[in-house]
């Protein structure tokens, strides 16, 4: 339910990007060039598209803080409904710095979904389905990219207001059903336990288990294991604050979070999303290239259960973004020397990087794009869990907003004017992504959170993770770490 947050805000996110090209649009909200045309100033462009980064920011920062304090739930639930009045700011807009105003309020709350939805799947689900669901959230940030393209090719032929409004008023139907959804769904187990409500825990871990066919499942003992590995994190970690996300152990668990995600960006997801500006050079439509986006963002949720079937083989979240790396840097590179042709073959050329990106964006949502949420949700400590996954997201939009000012600039025939020639500089850091991964990724495939605590304690090799073995209950903690008669309960339960 609660990734499925990520699918259904993602259009409202991607609408104001694709409706540059509408021309009812840039009447109302843009200015009249030399042509005779209206466009909306690139100053105005890209201050949008930050501003909702700056709101995203904002609001990763705070969810950091309210989801700890107030719940999952409770935190979901008030942005849903801070959205459905958000969204109005859109619809109503009379000029362009009103819709600045609701790119950056409604980029709070988008920057809590983003996390958000991550912890709490990682949370409640059981180890073996932990990288289906978190991965999950990545085809719902596909999905929701489809829909906001599929609106807008089909407001194409509409030439007054409602060609832009229609599109943003369609953003209503989500909230209300996805706030009655999260009001019925269960809160965490672990925030649960983490606040010393076990009888919650218990209650709610209840919820989340089929109890319809005969299984070993044992609830107390389950509860057991979580207070056991929250009084181990609270041994190992000595405080709860982003301040603590960047020490002792910790601190290693959180640059690899922030390298995975930037790693996204920094493998060329940028310099990918311009595949519609090559085929259009190539002589493609402008129609035919919203069908040729269409396609690609079909491709990416397929990609995403393409990587479910490459992890039920057995294959590791490393080895994932290990291979896709080198498998991007290879493509890249290929993008590059495509710029070689010569301009009498420009519609080949055109063509032929069209559809190596596609093919790139496939590659990518196989392992990085799509392994990177399970990567994340994983690594960090259940204490730490929400403020280093922030942390991981700012370093994506922080990257990510660089990537986007200087991505025009290489291959904008006004600028710099690199072309293809800007395949090579992504293959570059693709490369140095992959030579990260290779030293300082970990392998968290099959361990339970707290074998993963003992690993990053004992600073065990990133490439030797998968191989060492570990007994979570030889190390020892501190009784008094919980209400001693609460925790003996439990405990007792379930090592008799």
């Amino acid at each position: 339910m609660q990734s499925t947050l990520i699918g259904t805000t993602r259009p409202l996110v991607a609408l104001i990007n694709n409706f540059y090209a509408f021309d009812t649009f840039n009447r109302k909200y843009g200015v009249l060039t030399d042509d005779g045309t209206y466009q909306v100033p690139a100053s105005w462009q890209a201050g949008l598209s930050n501003g909702a980064n700056v709101g995203q920011m904002i609001g990763l920062l705070i969810n950091g803080w309210a989801s700890e304090r107030f719940g999952y739930r409770k935190t979901v639930m008030t942005c849903l409904v801070l959205i459905i009045g958000f969204i109005a700011i859109f619809f109503t807009a009379p000029n362009v710095e009103t819709l600045l105003v609701g790119e950056i309020l409604c980029g709070i709350p988008w920057g809590v979904f983003q996390t958000l939805s991550i912890t709490y799947a990682s949370e409640v689900c059981p180890i073996a389905l932990r990288g289906y669901l978190t991965t999950y959230v990545n085809m719902c940030w596909g999905l929701g990219q489809l829909i906001a393209i599929g609106v807008i090719r089909s407001m194409l032929n509409r030439t007054d207001e409602w060609a832009y409004r229609i599109p943003y008023a369609l953003q209503w139907m989500w909230p209300v059903p996805l706030l009655i959804g999260v009001a019925f769904a269960p809160e965490s187990p672990w925030w649960l336990v983490r606040r010393e409500r076990f009888e919650d825990a218990k209650k709610a871990l209840l919820r989340l288990t089929s109890l319809s066919r005969e299984t070993d499942f044992n609830a107390d003992e389950t509860i057991a294991m979580m207070v056991h590995t929250t009084a181990l994190e609270k041994k190992i970690t000595k405080g709860a604050s982003y301040l603590d996300c960047f020490k002792g152990t910790d601190l290693r668990r959180t640059e690899i979070i922030c390298m995975a995600w930037a790693m996204q960006n920094l493998a060329g997801n940028s310099f990918s999303n311009y595949s519609t500006y090559f085929l259009t050079g190539a002589g493609v439509s402008e129609e035919n290239s919203y069908s040729f986006a269409l396609g690609q963002y079909a491709i990416n949720m397929v990609g995403v259960f393409g990587a479910w079937g490459l992890m039920s083989l057995g294959i590791g979240r490393r080895s994932l973004y290990l291979y896709g790396l080198c498998g991007l840097t290879v493509m890249l590179l290929i993008m590059g020397f495509l710029g070689l042709v010569p301009d009498s073959h420009r519609v080949e050329s055109g063509l032929a990087t069209g559809s190596l990106m596609i093919v790139w964006a496939l590659v990518y949502q196989l392992t990085v794009g799509t392994v990177c949420y399970s990567l994340v949700a994983e690594i960090s400590t259940r204490r730490l869990q929400i403020k280093t996954v922030v942390l991981g997201r700012n370093a994506y939009i922080i990257v990510g907003i660089i990537c986007s000012i200087v991505t025009p600039y290489m291959i904008n025939p006004s600028a710099w004017d690199w072309g293809n020639f800007a395949g090579f500089f992504w293959a570059g850091l693709a490369f140095l992504c992959a030579v990260y991964t290779f030293f300082r990724v970990p392998e968290p495939h099959g361990r339970t959170f707290a074998e993963l605590d003992l690993l990053f304690e004992r600073k065990v090799s990133a490439r030797k993770f998968a191989s060492t073995k570990v007994d979570v209950f030889e190390e020892g903690v501190d009784e008094g770490v919980f209400k001693a008669k609460v925790e003996a309960k439990y405990e007792e339960k379930a090592f008799q």
